[in-house]
């Protein structure tokens, strides 16, 4: 029986577009820093913020290493702080890392919606199922994305690879999510849209997959293939009643 539904976020849930080659992104950031006594121009910005995350991945001992956003905007005002950046009030100086990880998402996004049907589908599934969200990115920009697109209430529990230090598709992210919800494999659905990194990396714990054909993610076959394909979020519901009587 299925008794739980987990979905990836972005891609599957919410419609979200972010360009971190935008050069207004540096240009914002590069004063708010002049602010907090850091002279930094948005060329360095830019070079700083992939050279930092591109190392943070390389020194990750894990097989697929996610990045942590609040730490490299804290290397990047530490290596960078002037005396007047020291002399800031200490909440402030505190928060700034993660200000700036905020910052630099807002002037990175373009769109940022629910899908089609999400939350009329979501509401007619949650009164048989149980929901959950296991994302790839960031928890300090997934989580407020979630209640700006109207979704926050309707996954219990709410796992994110930053927080975990590797992402999908690591069959130890989904292991804890069966963890945390209690449930078998053979008693969940994961819904996704990425082939590779929610198709294949559920299969490999013998979650049953339903693959949602949107504008993002990587739609190429990756050694697995998908229990069912859906267009349309509003799709679902019949796809979930299928693999329902097929188990």
């Amino acid at each position: 029986m299925i008794r739980g539904l987990i979905f990836d976020i972005n891609g599957t849930v919410i419609d979200i577009l972010t360009n971190e080659g935008e050069e207004n992104i540096y240009r914002v950031l590069s004063n708010f820093l002049d602010y907090q006594g850091i002279a930094l121009s948005p060329d360095e910005l830019r070079r700083l913020y992939f050279e930092i995350n591109k190392r943070q991945r390389r020194e990750s001992a894990e097989e697929y290493p996610e990045f942590d956003v609040k730490a490299l905007f804290a290397e990047i005002v530490d290596r960078h702080a002037t005396a007047f950046t020291h002399a800031l009030p200490k909440p402030k100086r505190k928060v700034l890392p993660e200000v700036l990880a905020e910052l630099f998402r807002a002037a990175s996004r373009f769109r940022l919606e629910p899908y089609p049907d999400v939350r009329r589908v979501l509401d007619e599934l949650r009164e048989d199922y149980r929901l959950a969200a296991l994302s790839d990115g960031q928890s300090l920009w997934a989580l407020p994305e979630l209640r700006s697109a109207g979704l926050a209430g309707y996954f219990d529990p709410v796992l994110i690879s930053s927080d975990l230090g590797y992402r999908k598709p690591d069959k130890r992210m989904f292991e804890l999510m069966l963890v945390k919800m209690d449930l078998a494999p053979s008693e969940v659905l994961f819904v996704g849209n990425d082939m590779y990194r929610d198709v294949f990396g559920a299969n490999r714990l013998g979650i049953r997959t339903v693959f949602f054909k949107s504008n993002q993610g990587d739609h190429r076959k990756s050694g697995a293939e998908p229990d069912y394909i859906i267009y349309n979020f509003s799709e679902l519901p019949e796809a979930v009643r299928f693999l329902s009587n097929r188990a």
